[in-house]
């Protein structure tokens, strides 16, 4: 089996790992967390790689793990983290990653260089591209796989900045059986789907709240969880469900954002935000439902005059019609301009300014 770039998957022994790691030395440590730590090598055929010394589990996470990681390595999407391979002649399993250089989606909106070089058409791209990893992972995987963990640091930016999924170790595979769906709570706070810690139960939907969550902080560069204020303003997704509710979104939106966007494109990713947000998770849309308003709405950014060319055929041919019933139309993948766009997630618009590198990291929990 062949990845994108032309590596077969395969298992490395210890000794390779330890070469490409110099035996694990701790300047080689990307990140680490929960589930183990994440090392930067080099193999022998000078390929950059990232690998994950899993935490100690049990024999039955083991047999778990072999049949994820089965699953894994047949996935080639190119907004998911490629699983190169892995070294099982260890007590503690070893995953070898495709190496991600440029930082995370956490680091453009909450690092030292917060977005001040980053277009939001960049960002609004980086949301989609992720959408779409996500939705293969539900739609098209077999069996579907569910993350688990979905938050802005377990989005990483290649060397184009395009979007790749990583860490799976909080997921697992769609149960065919009703009674395998209670598993242990896994998953970060303020990302947490209220049906799943209610329940125990993960699921599809469950991905789709925490994307929402992500969807907030590109809409006001704030954390998903604060330790201080009152409680109702410490959850960055009950701050937001409240403003909506009051009409009062602009008090939540990023001060740069505002300043420089359409509110009807901020409205709109606004509204899919909700939408994902909504505390019954049957009413939630699919992921592939979410990526295609986020296509649409990208349209709408690079394109404006779509809008109001609109506007204008309808003044001249019959009863106006509010920007929202056209927004909405829009959104709902009835426009009603002749104009089309194919859509190409993969970035390559010029007038997109590069950003200055953010310092690589590789989170995971």
């Amino acid at each position: 089996m062949k990845s994108d770039q032309g590596l077969a998957f395969k298992v490395f022994t210890q000794a390779e790992l330890e070469q490409a790691t110099n035996k694990f030395e701790k300047s080689q440590i990307l990140g680490h967390g929960g589930h183990g730590t994440v090392y930067k090598g080099i193999t022998k055929d000078n390929i950059p790689v990232a690998i994950k010394r899993c935490a100690l589990i049990d024999d039955r996470h083991k047999k778990e793990f072999g049949k994820e990681m089965l699953i894994l390595s047949q996935i080639n999407h190119k907004n998911i983290v490629k699983l190169l391979g892995c070294c099982l002649e260890v007590d503690v399993p070893m995953l070898v990653y495709e190496f991600i250089p440029n930082g995370t989606l956490f680091d453009l909106i909450h690092g030292k260089n917060r977005m001040f070089h980053f277009p939001f058409s960049s960002l609004l791209r980086i949301v989609n591209e992720a959408a779409e990893g996500l939705a293969f992972l539900h739609s098209y995987a077999n069996p579907p796989i569910l993350h688990g963990d979905v938050k802005t640091s377990n989005i990483l930016l290649d060397e184009n900045y395009m979007a790749k999924i990583s860490d799976f170790g909080a997921s697992i595979l769609a149960p065919t059986d009703e009674d395998q769906f209670v598993t242990m709570v896994q998953g970060t706070c303020g990302y947490l789907d209220p049906e799943y810690v209610q329940t125990c139960r993960l699921t599809d939907k469950s991905d789709v709240y925490s994307f929402g969550v992500v969807l907030l902080e590109v809409l006001t560069g704030q954390m998903p969880l604060k330790f201080e204020g009152p409680e109702v303003q410490k959850s960055l997704s009950s701050s937001f469900l409240l403003a909506m509710k009051e009409n009062n979104l602009e008090a939540m939106l990023d001060g740069q954002i505002k300043d420089l966007e359409s509110m009807d494109l901020l409205s709109g990713l606004a509204e899919l935000a909700k939408k994902c947000l909504d505390m019954c998770s049957d009413k939630r849309p699919s992921m592939k439902e979410v990526s295609e308003d986020l296509s649409r709405l990208r349209k709408l950014s690079k394109h404006p005059w779509i809008l109001r060319d609109t506007e204008t055929e309808s003044l001249l041919s019959g009863p106006s019609t509010s920007n929202l019933d056209i927004e909405h139309s829009y959104l709902n993948g009835s426009s009603t301009s002749n104009f089309e766009i194919e859509h190409n997630s993969e970035y390559t618009r010029k007038d997109e300014e590069m950003p200055i590198n953010p310092s690589t990291s590789y989170f995971i929990r």
